[in-house]
């Protein structure tokens, strides 16, 4: 099963891609914590995505395609992954395409969790309370400000990718305002 999450920040991907992992056997992958493992396993990919980042540039399409691509064909990938946070353009969807059709890999879902997103800043405003009610450390993103500018990015860039694979009769869109079990239930469905 392979399949894409998309949603802006604070629209429940993390959570359901946990649950994802916990019910199917397949690893969630993150496109940073990629990097940083291939960076730190000094693998062609990550020598090239070092050399960028300690420039202070941003690690091209191809290097991260790169990254996906190695990543994708180890043991605990085999029946399948979620991708969280990638691809953010249409240009990284295409080369995703074209990288899983010569892998002879096929999408299993692209499942957007739509969101109001008026109400997302409560949301984080109330899971950074949380934490804090349950005496764990709040999430540098769960500051309202800083969640409002990462909320202005993903609508400016990554918003796009939603209507690529809409095109492409790949999409299923999810309310991603019910409870969590309700979101949950809706994914499996889609799934089914």
């Amino acid at each position: 099963m392979k399949l894409i999450l998309l949603g802006p920040p604070g629209a429940g991907k993390g959570t359901q891609a946990a649950r994802l992992v916990e019910k199917h056997g397949i690893p969630q992958l993150s496109t940073g914590d990629m990097l940083r493992a291939a960076v730190a396993a000094g693998t062609p990919v990550g020598i090239k995505a070092k050399a960028v980042m300690d420039a202070g540039g941003l690690v091209s399409d191809e290097i991260v395609i790169g990254i996906i691509a190695d990543r994708i064909n180890e043991a605990d990938a085999k029946k399948g992954f979620i991708l969280d946070g990638f691809p953010r353009t249409v240009a990284q969807a295409e080369a995703l395409d074209i990288m899983l059709a010569e892998k002879h890999m096929k999408l299993r879902a692209v499942i957007e969790l739509r969101v109001d997103q008026t109400k997302l800043v409560d949301r984080i405003v109330k899971r950074a309370d949380e934490a804090r009610a349950a005496g764990q450390p709040v999430r540098k993103d769960d500051d309202p400000e800083v969640f409002k500018t990462r909320l202005e990015a993903y609508n400016r860039d990554t918003a796009v990718v939603a209507p690529y694979y809409e095109k492409r009769g790949q999409l299923t869109v999810v309310d991603g305002m019910k409870p969590v079990d309700d979101v949950t239930a809706a994914i499996e469905k889609a799934l089914a």
